[in-house]
């Protein structure tokens, strides 16, 4: 087991095109740390440098104590699974979980007791004997991590390993490689395009976006305190409303913001008065959680109207899509709210939306969020 850190990592492919820019962080030994943000941000890159298949353009890849950027893959003793599975179709499983090790000559004994302790930890011993073309598809990416297990790494890189999976396989197996990585300790990391993994299976997350990092901390940090526009628009399920804002002072003293011809309150959990003082009649991006909305009475102080669009009902909880009535060609802010429970709502229907006042987020015309420096 090992860490990893990266030190001022830049990419710069031949077309000139930035695939990882500035990237300095650490990943501490026996850590799950994942890496998150859409297609194109510089996710496989980092995975691909660190196992030596790429060289970096600039900056240093540390694991351990050592400095990896001249040594081989060989050398760096990390173990890659890739979305694909890469099985060999002809082999058994245990010929597939033994091949990385005879291609290194361990003893006989040496390859039975790893193969053995890898079936063992991912309950596939019943398999050992079948060709992967008669294991489902959650069973061949087991059989794929067993066979980077086996080999006992310092590192364990995971790219975007349950794509290929429905979706009641992939949550089960997300599931398995947690626990998996609790039990081994292993230095994992992890990168996906998808949120909802990131956030359940990282022990930290950190959120990648044109080849830059964009936030690195807890998932509920992440969550509830987001660092910009940018992540606080992609995590979250539905995403956080966006919507241009400007702020002012009322004739009671409170701040309030604008949401298209309307206006609502304002106290900010993490942005410090002087902060919103400072900022009045500027520019800025709101932001607001769907679940920060709440139905109000029609006679409802601070309540800002609106007009349902569509309506999703999940069972234990309603998402409306609605807007705000405003300036510009779609008529208004569109909304997403999250209700509880099953909601009787028409679309065209009126209705009254108190805000959370203290779940507001504000960010400046950078995109930069205008919370407290984050512990």
């Amino acid at each position: 087991m090992a860490s990893v850190e990266f030190r001022e990592v830049e990419k710069v492919y031949p077309t000139g095109t930035r695939a990882l820019e500035g990237l300095s962080l650490r990943v501490e030994d026996g850590e799950l740390l994942v890496f998150v943000g859409p297609s194109g941000c510089g996710k496989s890159t980092l995975l691909r440098l660190l196992a030596g298949l790429e060289a970096p353009t600039a900056g240093t890849l540390w694991i351990g104590e050592t400095q990896v950027n001249e040594l081989s893959p060989q050398e760096r003793n990390v173990a890659m699974v890739f979305q694909d599975y890469a099985l060999y179709p002809y082999m058994t499983v245990r010929g597939n979980l033994e091949f990385p090790l005879r291609m290194r000559r361990l003893p006989r004994a040496e390859v039975e007791r790893r193969v053995g302790w890898a079936a063992g930890v991912l309950a596939m011993g019943e398999w050992l004997d079948r060709l992967p073309r008669q294991l489902s598809g959650g069973q061949r990416q087991r059989v794929a991590m067993g066979r980077a297990l086996v080999r006992e790494p310092a590192v364990f890189l995971l790219d975007e390993p349950l794509s290929n999976l429905d979706a009641r396989t992939r949550v089960r197996v997300r599931d398995e490689i947690a626990d998996l990585q609790r039990r081994t300790g292993t230095t994992m990391i992890y990168v996906t395009h998808d949120q909802a993994e990131a956030m359940t299976l990282g022990q930290r997350v950190a959120v990648l976006e044109g080849g830059r990092l964009q936030q690195l901390g807890s998932a509920r940090e992440i969550y509830e305190r987001p660092a910009n526009a940018f992540v606080a628009g992609f995590v979250g399920n539905p995403p956080m409303n966006l919507f241009p804002t400007r702020l002012s002072r009322a004739a009671d003293g409170r701040i309030r913001m604008a949401l298209g011809e309307q206006s609502a309150p304002v106290e900010p959990a993490h942005v410090p008065p002087s902060a919103l003082a400072g900022h009045l009649g500027a520019a800025l991006t709101g932001g607001l959680r769907p679940e920060a909305f709440r139905l109000a009475e029609a006679d409802a102080r601070d309540a800002v109207a609106a007009s349902v669009e569509h309506v999703e009902y999940l069972g234990h909880e309603t998402l409306v899509y609605a807007r705000a009535p405003g300036p510009g060609p779609e008529g208004g802010e569109a909304l997403v709210m999250r209700l509880a429970g099953m909601r009787s709502l028409a679309k065209g229907e009126r209705v009254r939306l108190l805000v959370d006042a203290a779940g507001v987020h504000l960010f400046d015309a950078a995109g930069r969020s205008l919370q407290e420096t984050r512990p």
